[in-house]
């Protein structure tokens, strides 16, 4: 009788003119390269999601404007930011669903597709309902992020993925930041130029922002790449493998027991969700507090938003760097640590009364909550490989959660006021945190305690609940 033998795969392609681990994920990380498809995804991730921050951060520069329009009273403005978190609460852990069952490209593009139509109908809204209800649909393309964040896990090896999710999210984040300088700079033009009043300038440039977010979606869809080994239908990686025969709800459940991504959606809540807040509040906060022109409130904003540059990347590195140092329990210190000192900034950051100083010190605030962010993500890969994105859509939605409460709390008609909000906003960073602690992986350990002595049962106490 002959004997069965399969033939051994053939060696992979080269797929990039990057080094690969055995899962073809790229081992380097070149910001400035454009190589395919790991690079090029990462390029076409942070764009597309930059359009959606542009998008969704459009608004609050020109809300001095709006109010005086739609006759907005505060608790208005206060409802209409929540409205545009809690959009992308639960859109966050459905993208998270869609990026493991469909990938993150058609995810993604699909979603700013739908949401484009949005941002254009924000030029047409004429009462405080409508323009609650559009900045309540408009948040839902938020959940982008998640796609940005399960696309970079998906290129990117362990020893560089920190790196690669912190550049990613960094850079896109800055649409909330660059937004702040464009939206009343067309504004101006518009009425400087074109002679058009400022009723009507405000709702024209409503095009910029849509066009924006199509022409990056499409983007996504011609030239983006799944995974490093094709598209999803196509290629069968190991992550694949593993999830193409499991349903719907069992990828989601698989998620929702992991006790760890319940305490990183909490972490995220108050570090991403604070810097949330912080975009929605502060431009109107140094407009109404200093009395600044709105040109200038939307400047000084802007730094806070435009520190993604390299804060959120630094997050990444030093998450990568302490990983490789002192291992997963050097990733948690490292998260904890910076994330701790984040709030006690926003604590001061209430307490100035100065102009300058109050600027200096959000802008130090900036860089430490949002490489929070960077550090917290990542932790997010390791969490579980089978459920990725769900682990992923849990810790994003808890960034949205968290800007949601504390948006509710303090910034919505409370009896506090702005400066009184800001710092308990930074108290509440501080207490949220402290949960990190009790995150532990049976073969790397966690924060207080080091790895199981049992090798092969912390191997499989992981798995059972990966």
């Amino acid at each position: 009788m002959e004997s069965q033998t399969t033939k051994p795969p053939p060696p992979p392609p080269p797929f990039s003119s990057l080094p690969v681990d055995e899962n073809q994920k790229a081992t380097e990380f070149r910001v400035f390269s454009v190589s395919k498809p790991h690079m090029l995804a990462f390029h076409l991730a942070w764009l597309s999601l930059f359009s959606c921050f542009f998008s969704t951060f459009s608004i609050p520069p020109l809300l001095p404007i709006i109010r005086d329009d739609l006759k907005l009273t505060d608790a208005d403005i206060g409802h209409a930011g929540i409205a545009s978190f809690v959009g992308s609460i639960f859109s966050r852990l459905g993208m998270g669903l869609a990026c493991d069952l469909l990938g993150p490209r058609i995810a993604s593009a699909t979603l700013s597709l739908l949401t484009a139509p949005i941002i254009l109908a924000t030029s047409l809204v004429s009462s405080p309902q409508s323009f609650i209800l559009i900045r309540f649909l408009i948040g839902f393309s938020l959940a982008n992020f998640v796609a940005n964040q399960f696309w970079m896990s998906s290129m990117f090896s362990t020893n560089v993925v920190g790196l690669a999710n912190g550049v990613a999210a960094g850079w896109a984040n800055m649409g909330a930041g660059v937004t702040q300088l464009v939206m009343p700079f067309l504004y101006n033009i518009l009425i400087k130029y074109f002679n058009i009043v400022p009723f009507t300038a405000w709702r024209v440039i409503f095009i910029v922002p849509a066009t924006f977010q199509v022409i990056t979606a499409i983007m996504v869809l011609v030239y983006g790449q799944d995974f490093p080994t094709g598209n999803y239908k196509r290629c069968r990686t190991q992550y694949t493998e593993q999830t193409q025969n499991e349903n719907f709800f069992g990828i989601l459940f698989r998620g929702l027991r992991n006790y760890r991504g319940w305490i990183l959606a909490l972490t995220y809540g108050y570090g991403f969700g604070i810097e949330l807040t912080t975009d929605n509040v502060i431009a109107q906060y140094f407009y109404d507090r200093f009395d600044v022109d709105l040109q200038l409130a939307g400047t000084i904003a802007a730094s806070f938003g435009m520190a993604n540059l390299f804060s959120r990347p630094i997050g990444g590195v030093i998450s990568d760097k302490m990983g490789k140092r002192f291992g997963m329990r050097g990733r948690l210190w490292g998260l904890w640590v910076v994330q701790t000192v984040a709030g006690l900034l926003c604590v001061l950051l209430g307490r100035i009364n100065s102009l300058w100083g109050s600027i200096v010190v959000m802008c130090v605030f900036s860089v430490f909550v949002q490489a929070a962010s960077g550090l917290t993500f990542g932790v997010v890969p390791f969490v579980s490989q089978r459920s990725l994105g769900v682990i992923s859509g849990m810790t994003g939605s808890g960034g949205t959660v968290g800007a949601v409460v504390t948006q509710l709390l303090l910034f919505s008609g409370s009896k506090f006021s702005k400066q009184t909000s800001i710092s308990l906003m930074g108290m509440m960073m501080i207490v949220c945190t402290l949960p990190i602690t009790l995150i532990y992986f049976p073969q790397w350990g966690g924060m207080l305690c080091g790895p199981s002595l049992d090798r092969e049962k912390a191997i499989e106490d992981y798995h059972l609940l990966e």
